[in-house]
């Protein structure tokens, strides 16, 4: 995908699109972190977890309730 980089008010921006904020699971007021490497790439890094971490604990106490024996004759 390219883009171009655009003037916005006294800065210079790039325009995401919906379908790059979606692919990407942003949304307007997220924070990214800017990574700037040698050549030139930059790289944007989520700072929140793609999954929440209370959605994650009831999973994961999902799974382990289900699979409980197996996990026992696993340790």
């Amino acid at each position: 995908m390219i883009k171009a980089i655009t003037k916005i008010g006294n800065s210079q921006g790039i325009i995401f699109d919906s379908a790059l904020m979606e692919l990407a699971h942003l949304k307007v007021g997220d924070e990214v972190s800017v990574t700037c490497h040698d050549g030139g790439s930059i790289i944007l890094t989520p700072t929140k977890p793609l999954i929440d971490p209370e959605q994650a604990a009831k999973s994961a106490k999902r799974i382990i309730g289900k699979n409980e024996e197996l996990f026992r004759r696993l340790s």
